[in-house]
């Protein structure tokens, strides 16, 4: 059985001299000769790396999506409905995510770099480097730290860059300064050249690493270059000029203001993604929803999965990613009625799935008719366990009337249009057991596809736009045209606007699309034009003029989805399309139920009151960002600040 590193000793950080001695020249360190000599006890300090994504507040349950990636113009957080949430910057609810013990995304991410730097540290002075196994954990190190990096880069902006451990001497290490993102940057580039070099495929990597999804390889170093190069040559939000203390001057503008310099970084992430495609290209699934079931059934073999890393939770421990990113489970809905094991085994029946990622209605409507991804992607149904209201003679059918769908059955319950959730983690598909609101399902990080599209962009990118013939053998309109053929869609013509959209259908609710936007420079641009069509939606207005007021569900008996009894789940949806009518077929008595999808009770489910993808007022571009929390500003010695008009 593969070993799950998230729960394993936090060794790097016990391998220390009495307190007393700590300060003292001649104390021993957490890097410990006799720690780096040792292969064993090396994996273990990686394992402190681990640790801390498992912690609460940290991956576990607040880098796993449903905080760090919304609202965009294809995803809604639902926490939204209170107007503070929707300030995108979440500063509304930053209580949710900062304390004052230091558990915090910001404390983990740096505790998890601190590790690191131990770790890397400890290897390339004490260890031998020549050995395959000490050359793979170096690798390895320098990988989980650069995307720790890229996630801080991600939510902060500019952070501090500190690339050396904490040694009990020098204070600017413990205290490093904010800089000037590009420094983190240009470091990146060189540790993942360098981890891709240290470390093979994932066939040859060493011990229970080989093979597996959970740990890095040489295809993960690449693709986290290629990320980092299309960030670092994007737009962002920066200060005008970078300022000590903070500053309010501050705009959407390049990272690198030379154009000859963005060429560089966009060829040298064509250069990384085609190492990738060129060994492992048969990594791409036929079925894109093969992909996600993958995920939720445990598939971490790492030639048999399209992801090249997910980041491993323990069986029965912790991870909610499932919890609030995948399909919709009510309250009423215990989670031992489902056929799985999931929930079965746990410790609480009454567990649910919090769904965080609601999907932006007008996105339903962005997908062509015969993309296969669109009904894998977006679910207009919740998991229910009561059919009505009531009991015994007073018992009132709500969800399937005149038929014997009674009370304390399993069935899937139609949404609103301002309730459609992510699709591409659910339940049903599990086969973990599920204690109380711990799923623990690896977090996915990159799969191929994305290799296959970065590659597609950064040509465009290398090429000032135009339409890029091969590179390195590889055709980018080709990498385009197989993710669209997967989904059933016919070769469009490869250009911006086409990876713009490609990569919304693709990569909904994976944690992507946000930053995609930022980079892009389009993120107020998309929020504002899809906010604008979402109320156009609930009015049948604009582009939705004579949208069709009510939607056609079919349902039928399906007992393999319950562990007792009965269950009923949908088999047909007809009125969800612009340009359907009421079918033909509808008979109540036969598995037809008809409702109002813009309407909740009676009342508009969308209006500018109750639903919204950005508060008014806000300067979507200036606070693209979250603050950096004040616990961590107050324990930073003078060293951090805000900007962006914090």
């Amino acid at each position: 059985m593969k070993a799950k590193y998230i729960i394993l000793s936090v060794l790097a950080l016990t391998l220390v001299a009495c307190e007393k001695d700590f300060f003292e020249t001649e104390s021993p360190s957490a890097m410990d000769e006799a720690v780096f000599k040792s292969a064993d006890l090396t994996q273990q300090a990686i394992g402190a790396i681990y640790n801390c994504f498992g912690e609460d507040k940290s991956f576990r349950n607040r880098l796993c999506g449903g905080y760090v990636a919304m609202n965009t113009d294809i995803e809604h957080c639902s926490k939204t409905e209170d107007a503070e949430y929707a300030a995108y910057n979440m500063t509304g609810g930053t209580g949710n995510l900062s304390t004052s013990n230091g558990k915090d995304p910001w404390a983990y991410l740096n505790s998890a770099i601190e590790r690191a730097n131990v770790v890397i540290d400890g290897i390339r002075l004490h260890s031998d480097t020549t050995d395959a196994t000490f050359k793979y954990l170096l690798g390895e190190a320098l990988t989980l730290r650069a995307f720790c990096y890229l996630e801080m880069v991600k939510l902060w902006g500019d952070v501090p860059a500190c690339f050396e451990s904490f040694n009990g001497h020098n204070s600017e290490v413990l205290y490093t300064k904010k800089q000037d993102r590009n420094v983190v940057f240009e470091q990146l580039r060189i540790d993942l050249k360098d981890a891709a070099r240290l470390m093979p495929w994932s066939a040859q990597c060493p011990g229970n690493a080989g093979n597996y999804t959970g740990r890095p390889s040489k295809a993960l170093a690449y693709g986290l270059l290629a990320r980092m190069d299309l960030m670092y040559a994007g737009l962002a939000m920066r200060p005008d000029v970078f300022t000590e203390g903070g500053t309010k001057a501050c705009s959407v503008q390049y990272n690198v203001k030379d154009a000859g310099k963005r060429q560089e970084l966009y060829q040298e992430a064509v250069w990384a993604c085609a190492q990738v495609i060129k060994q492992e290209d048969v990594k791409f699934k036929d079925n894109f929803e093969d992909v996600f079931k993958d995920l939720c059934q445990d598939v971490t073999d790492y030639s048999k999965s399209e992801w090249i890393w997910a980041l491993p939770f323990l069986d029965g421990a912790r991870g909610q990613v499932l919890a609030l990113t995948g399909n919709k489970m009510s309250t009423n809905c215990a989670g031992n009625l489902i056929n799985t094991i999931s929930f079965g085994q746990g410790n609480n029946n009454n567990a649910k799935t919090q769904a965080m990622i609601e999907i932006v209605p007008t996105f339903y409507y962005a997908y062509d008719k015969n993309d296969k991804r669109r009904d894998i992607t977006i679910l207009p149904w919740t998991w229910e366990y009561d059919n009505g209201e009531g009991t015994g003679s007073s018992y009132t059918d709500k969800v399937f009337p005149g038929v014997a769908a009674a009370d304390k059955k399993l069935y899937q319950k139609q949404s609103n249009v301002g309730q459609m959730y992510l699709g591409k983690l659910r339940v049903e598909w599990m086969k973990r057991s599920y204690s109380s609101n711990e799923d623990c399902i690896d977090m996915p990080v990159l799969r191929y596809t994305d290799i296959l599209l970065m590659f597609a962009e950064a040509a465009i990118g290398s090429r000032e736009g135009n339409a890029p013939g091969n590179l390195y053998g590889i055709s980018p309109q080709q990498c385009l045209d197989r993710v669209r053929a997967r989904a059933g869609l016919a070769s469009k013509p490869l250009d911006f606007d086409a990876i713009v959209d490609e990569r919304a259908f693709e990569f909904c609710g994976e944690n992507l699309r946000k930053y995609d936007l930022m980079r892009w420079g389009l993120l107020r641009e998309k929020l504002e034009k899809a906010q604008a069509d979402v109320y156009d939606l609930q009015k049948g207005t604009g582009a939705y003029a004579g949208r069709p007021d009510s939607v056609y569900f079919h349902f039928v008996r399906n007992d393999a989805y319950a562990q007792n009894g009965a269950a009923y789940i949908f088999d047909r949806f007809i009125g969800l399309d612009l340009d359907a009518t009421r079918p033909a077929e509808f008979d109540k008595e036969n598995g037809w139920v008809a409702k109002s999808f813009f309407d909740k009770d009676g009342v508009p489910d969308i209006t500018t009151e109750n639903w919204y993808l950005f508060k008014d007022g806000t300067n979507i571009d200036m606070h693209q960002y979250w603050p950096i929390f004040d616990v961590n500003i107050a324990a930073s010695n003078g060293t951090l600040w805000n900007d962006y008009e914090y």
